[in-house]
């Protein structure tokens, strides 16, 4: 789920082998996305993307472990969004405000991980056509509800798992919803307003039942 701009500048505190190493990772999904958006992920191989991408196959697995992951590869950032929003919530605030918080913030900058993105009309059908990818897709909701929940257990919640199951699939049956309409076509400028609305719902609906 990459913004599959250019990486950028480098980030507040962060080393020269650390943005070296951001940029290489970032190079390496573009190329991959590229590929698979063009042939299809099953018809393309690591190898042929390392070649691509003008390093090794071992580093293409050093940065990503599976092959899906080079293209649905802000898992790792989604989990520690989520979670961190929890722990990282400013004094007084609850859980569920924060998450709110981090929800909002992602739809208003346009990140992907908010929901809506004008690139996922290319994105979304590869996933959709590949079992793999849908498979993967499953697995990094549940690595995200599981660290959510640890991350509410900390903060002291009676039923963590559950309490991160509910806004799991709240969040999710949202972003599936905008994602489809979508892709079916809807102009992006009115989804996004609805997009925002229905996530404001949501949290609404998620709040009254005192999580």
């Amino acid at each position: 789920m990459t913004d599959r701009n250019a990486a950028g500048g480098g980030k507040p505190g962060e080393s020269l082998r650390e943005r070296k190493k951001r940029e290489t990772r970032q190079r390496i999904s573009n190329v991959a996305t590229v590929m698979f958006r063009e042939r299809g992920f099953e018809q393309v191989t690591v190898v042929e993307v390392a070649q691509a991408a003008g390093v090794s196959a071992m580093t293409v697995f050093n940065y990503f472990p599976r092959k899906e992951d080079l293209f649905l590869d802000r898992i790792p950032e989604a989990v520690e969004a989520f979670a961190g929003a929890v722990r990282g919530r400013v004094p007084g605030e609850s859980p569920l405000a924060a998450l709110r918080r981090l929800a909002f913030r992602f739809i208003d900058a346009r990140h992907p991980l908010g929901g809506m993105g004008e690139n996922f009309v290319g994105f979304w059908p590869v996933v959709a056509d590949s079992p793999a990818l849908r498979a993967r897709a499953r697995e990094a909701v549940e690595e995200v509800e599981r660290a959510l929940a640890g991350a509410l257990a900390e903060a002291g919640l009676a039923e963590p798992e559950l309490a991160a199951a509910l806004v799991v699939a709240a969040y999710r049956s949202v972003c599936v919803t905008s994602v489809g309409r979508q892709l079916a076509g809807e102009p992006f400028a009115g989804l996004v307003v609805d997009h925002r609305e229905r996530m404001g719902a949501a949290f609404d609906a998620l709040e009254r039942m005192a999580l």
